[in-house]
C-alpha cells in the first residue's frame, strides 16, 4: 500500500468498525501477493471499501472515468490505482486497464452483476466477469457482502448504522474452460464467458455468515 492508499484503507476500516461493527471472515483464503479477481456481489457503493479492508495488500477498484476529470478526486483515483471505466462499466479501454492490473501482479475487485440490487437479492450474473476471467490467469476469490444493502442502499440518502460484513470464498479453478476457449469456435467462446460469470455467482450465493471473524491487528 502506497501512503495514499493507507490513509484511505485506515480511514473506511475504522468507520465501518466503528458505525457499522465491520466484521471480515475468511480473509486468509485471499493471496497476500500476486494477480488475484475477487468477484464480489453489489448492493451498496460501501461495498468495494469493505472488501479491500479486509486485506492488508491494495486492490483496484473501477471508477467511473469522468471521475478522474476531478483535480482532487482524480488524484485520489490514480493513487489508488483506480481503474477508470466508461458508464456501462466496461469496454475496451477498461479490459485493458483490467488485464494490465493483473499481469501486473495486482489484485482487483469486480462485481458480476454488473450493477447494484434495488432490492436487495442476488442477481444475474453478466458475462462481462466472464471474459476478464478467460483472458487472464488470475486466481477468483469469491466474495459476499452482508447489510451494506440494509445500510446504504441505491436509494438511501445516508447510511444508517447497520451491522455490515464481507466474506471471502475459496479460489475457483478455471483452468479447464480456460484451456477450452484457446480452441473453441466463438459460439461456444460467448457460452463460456456466461458459464463462467453463473458459476461465481453460484458460489457466491453460497456463502454464508460465520460466526468467528478474521481477526486483524
Amino acid at each position: 500500500m502506497n501512503p495514499v492508499y493507507y490513509c484511505g484503507w485506515r480511514f473506511f476500516r475504522t468507520a465501518y468498525k466503528l458505525y457499522c461493527r465491520a466484521e471480515w471472515f475468511n480473509a486468509e483464503r485471499v493471496p497476500k501477493s500476486g494477480p488475484v479477481i475477487l468477484a464480489c456481489n453489489h448492493a451498496s457503493i460501501m461495498d468495494p471499501p469493505l472488501v479491500g479492508t479486509g486485506l492488508h495488500r491494495g486492490i483496484s477498484y473501477l471508477a467511473r472515468e469522468s471521475l478522474f476529470r476531478f483535480w482532487g478526486v482524480g488524484w485520489v483515483l490514480r493513487n489508488w490505482d483506480a481503474v477508470p471505466v466508461d458508464r456501462d462499466g466496461g469496454g475496451a479501454r477498461g479490459l485493458k486497464a483490467i488485464m494490465d492490473r493483473l499481469l501486473a501482479g495486482g489484485g482487483i475487485i469486480l462485481f458480476p452483476e454488473g450493477t447494484r440490487t434495488t432490492d436487495g437479492k442476488l442477481q444475474h450474473a453478466r458475462s462481462g466477469i466472464g471474459l476478464t476471467v478467460i483472458k487472464s490467469d488470475a486466481p477468483v476469490v469469491p466474495v459476499r457482502v452482508f447489510g451494506t444493502f440494509e445500510a446504504y442502499g441505491k436509494d438511501a440518502t445516508i447510511p444508517k448504522p447497520r451491522k455490515i460484513a464481507a466474506k471471502y470464498g475459496k479460489p475457483m479453478d478455471f483452468a479447464a474452460l480456460r484451456a477450452e476457449a484457446k480452441t473453441c469456435s466463438k459460439a461456444r467462446l460467448k457460452e463460456i464467458y456466461q458459464q463462467v460469470a453463473d458459476e461465481i455467482m453460484a458460489t457466491i450465493a453460497k456463502l454464508e455468515p460465520c460466526e468467528e471473524k478474521e481477526s486483524f491487528g
